[in-house]
């Protein structure tokens, strides 16, 4: 495998950082004012988020590895109530679920854990984490003064706390557990339900700190959390942010590495120097504790995704991406800036800074001890001019919307907007597999009479699936006399149909007469649309499909989903014809799921359809099934599903997910590191699918004869689906000769006599990859970014020829 790599004012060498940690023992875990303590003693923490449902557990260690080479000291997951719970009292820890084996992983590797029980979790999850039997539930009302929610939610509660106690896997215990998060971003709720918000949220944190955890409870966006509960701040930027009394540490419990991606939308990438940024400005502010969500966001496989509209891919621009690979220069850059305020923090945990203002839009803030130690954070908030500063009789250069830090008080040894670790720029490569389809057609046709049931009038969708499936039936029919106007002239007549949410396929006579789609901001649509009917009876079938449950907003679980009306006929000799109280026919799920046609245990009387026939006459509602055997090496693999429209994919009967090729729509005009950030800043992909390729876990393989089963809702093309696997295509970075090195700062600090160390940056190739070719290298003034360098006016002749002989591949110009 070839690898092309730029070179920018740099040397080609080996920079390796070996971050320890201690071994973890049993201790105290307290907290004051500065920090939380742990066995005495004051910390800075930097914690990365990794959901344990999101991946598999064959890629926990090297994810959680990968963590801690970055600096992390802590790793962060809720705990997903709806698939430990699936039904009441019936609990599954296995798989992907089994959490206990997560957090021994973690201890294993020497990190801490911080576990947010919630157990609403929000997180872009199904229903907000919550199990869909909770609503139901005689007399419940989520998140509020209510008994019957606050008995089950203690339960759930005690029933994680117990679990985790058993295993010894509270930091009191000698585990690695350090904090405990009850309820979840309730601030907002709180206030909307007044005095019930508030008795509930005492109600919660006193409850958690009844279970005897031996670790501090903190609640996330909630100022009115009681001692000994922690209010933490979420958020882009946290550096506004104090607690709500002077005795407790200032923490972040969501500092947001990108966003999620919905259906239609763009994706959304945060520059790594604003991230970077955000939090050395927290830092210097008092902040001691800091959790990136996400450091892996991982895959909502299945039907876990939430929103509605969100998609399969959970990527979130995350330090290391979906498929469990370095994000580069985001992941090297934060590693740096961990290292450069771990050097700070014997003064950053003793002292309060004292704050300097050094021009308009520039500060210092300056932690020195009475013992000697010193450092300073020098910032500027302008966010379009570079600034030259003062400071102790010294000059210092800062990028426009920067921060350097000086361990010191002296030396430089980072500054944020200054990325100097390589990009890395992936590709898909295609695979050597080639699907041989078989399809099957839903028969809508007719119906088995077993899985039906009749009623008056239209009803609400999930009071009737239970979230067992995404898909509800609505099935009617109409009597059109032989006289009506328009089967002699005139146009035909007008269907139209207002849904809650989320889509709806319109079949008339089995066949497909239309569809319609809300979006996330828009669960609600309405659907109009010309049908033709004929004379006698006709059939009208509404395939009703869920995107994915709410799982933020203001009593989430009364928000209704499916078709409630009114339906009606429009452009009939008649007038409008109301079918909203008529009687209904309803079937949940789809005759494929009943045959569980998934699996490759399914035993049927199918008679599927080679795909040379298939091809002739795609149709929606189809399944299609193919083999394959597991492509070798070791790469991520994914499904790149361009050529299709809608629906679901399975791997030998686990689910990948939902897939929709809808387009995205937004505004991709470029990107700037400086400013406030927000997701409408920094979009990608404008025009192009929102997610076209779909992880493929190599955990769920056999090396042969492994079964893809794909639904396709619209009636895409399956032979242009195909299995490409990831892979490090190109890799580029840029120093300046004056960019700040931790090397440097030792010597000054240790006062030796040696030569002043020139800035190096690392280019660095996958396992297995070596570089093959240089197409750019310029020392001196070069143009441009990774991927489109020129040169400037001023250009070394020998840059390429240096590069060259220390790499010994021929230049490709």
């Amino acid at each position: 495998m070839g690898t092309n790599s730029a070179y920018k004012l740099c040397s080609l060498v080996f920079l390796v950082v070996f971050l320890g940690c201690s071994e973890l023992i049993q201790c105290s875990v307290t907290y004051d004012r500065k920090a939380i303590m742990i066995n005495g003693q004051r910390r800075i923490l930097f914690s990365g988020s990794i959901h344990y449902p999101r991946s598999t557990p064959d890629m926990w260690e090297d994810l959680i590895q990968k963590a801690k080479d970055g600096g992390i000291d802590v790793i962060e997951t809720y705990v997903f109530w709806n698939v430990h719970e699936p039904t009441p009292g019936n609990y599954h820890f296995e798989g992907r679920y089994d959490i206990v084996r997560f957090m021994k992983t973690i201890q294993r590797a020497g990190l801490y854990a911080h576990l947010r029980i919630g157990p609403y979790v929000c997180a872009e999850w199904n229903f907000g984490g919550f199990p869909v039997w909770l609503k139901y539930v005689p007399g419940i009302s989520f998140r509020t003064d209510n008994e019957p929610f606050k008995r089950a939610m203690q339960g759930f509660t005690e029933k994680i706390v117990g679990l985790m106690k058993a295993e010894n896997l509270f930091e009191s215990q000698g585990g690695p557990i350090i904090l405990s998060q009850i309820e979840n971003e309730y601030g907002v709720q709180s206030k909307l339900f007044g005095a019930a918000g508030y008795n509930y949220m005492t109600w919660a944190a006193n409850m958690a700190i009844q279970t005897g955890t031996g670790v501090p409870w903190v609640m996330c966006k909630e100022d009115d959390a009681p001692d000994p509960v922690i209010n933490t701040c979420n958020g882009f930027y946290c550096d506004s942010f104090a607690p709500n009394k002077p005795y407790k540490p200032t923490i972040w419990t969501e500092a947001w590495s990108g966003w999620f991606s919905e259906f239609g939308g763009t994706i959304h990438q945060r520059p790594v120097q604003d991230l970077a940024f955000a939090v050395a400005k927290f830092i210097q502010k008092g902040g001691s504790f800091i959790n990136y969500y996400m450091f892996h966001g991982g895959t909502n496989f299945g039907r876990s995704a939430g929103g509605p509209f969100i998609t399969t891919s959970y990527d979130y621009d995350a330090p290391i991406d979906e498929y469990g690979l370095i994000r580069q220069p985001k992941y090297g850059h934060l590693k740096e800036l961990h290292r450069s305020i771990k050097m700070c923090e014997r003064a950053l945990v003793s002292v309060d800074p004292i704050v300097t203002q050094l021009g308009t839009y520039q500060q210092v803030h300056v932690y020195s001890t009475e013992s000697g130690d010193c450092a300073a954070f020098l910032a500027n908030y302008d966010t379009k001019s570079a600034a030259r500063v003062l400071f102790n009789n010294m000059h210092y250069n800062l990028p426009p919307w920067s921060i350097s830090i000086l361990p010191d008080c002296r030396n430089v040894v980072f500054n944020t907007a200054k990325v100097g670790v390589q990009t890395s720029q992936m590709e898909m490569l295609p695979t050597n597999g080639i699907f041989s389809w078989e399809s099957y057609n839903e028969d809508i046709s007719s119906l088995d009479d077993s899985s039906t049931f009749t009623t008056a009038g239209l009803l609400e969708q999930i009071n009737v699936t239970r979230d067992a499936s995404d898909y509800l039936w609505y099935m009617t029919s109409v009597d059109i006399g032989s006289s009506e106007s328009f089967l002699h002239e005139g146009e035909l007549p007008t269907l139209i149909i207002q849904s809650t949410g989320h889509a709806v396929h319109i079949f008339i006579n089995g066949q497909l007469s239309g569809s319609a789609f809300g979006t996330r901001e828009n669960r609600r649509f309405t659907y109009t649309g010309k049908v033709n009917l004929r004379p006698g009876t006709n059939r009208i079938a509404l395939l009703s499909v869920a995107v994915g449950l709410p799982n933020v907003g203001g009593h989430y679980e009364s928000w209704n989903t499916g078709i409630l009306g009114p339906v009606a006929l429009h452009g009939l000799d008649q007038g409008k014809w109301d079918l909203s109280w008529q009687k209904w026919t309803y079937q949940v799920g789809l005759k494929g799921e009943a045959m569980n046609l998934l699996s490759p245990d399914s035993v049927t009387s199918v008679e599927w359809m080679q795909s040379s026939l298939a091809a002739q006459r795609p149709q929606p509602l189809t399944w299609h099934k193919a083999y394959f055997n597991a492509p070798e090496g070791d790469e991520p693999l994914a499904l790149d599903m361009e050529g299709m429209g809608k629906g679901q994919i399975w791997i030998n009967g686990q689910s990948i997910g939902r897939y929709w090729t809808a387009y995205a729509s937004g505004n991709c005009n470029g990107c700037s590191y400086a400013g406030t950030f927000r997701p409408t800043k920094c979009q990608l992909g404008c025009g192009q699918p929102t997610q076209k390729w779909y992880h493929v876990p190599r955990s769920w393989l056999k090396p042969t004869n492994n079964l893809l089963v794909v639904f396709e809702e619209l009636g895409g093309d399956p032979s242009r689906i195909s299995l490409v696997k990831r892979s490090l295509a190109s890799v580029c970075a840029e120093v300046s000769e004056f960019h700040p090195t931790i090397k440097n700062w030792q010597i000054e600090s240790y006062g030796r006599a040696e030569e002043f160390h020139s800035p190096k940056v690392h280019l660095r190739c996958s396992v297995g990859q070596s570089i093959t070719s240089i197409k750019f290298a310029s020392f001196g003034t070069p143009l441009g970014t990774c991927g489109s360098y020129q040169q400037g006016a001023c250009h070394a002749s020998t840059s390429y020829a240096i590069l060259e002989k220390v790499c010994n591949i021929t230049l490709v110009l």
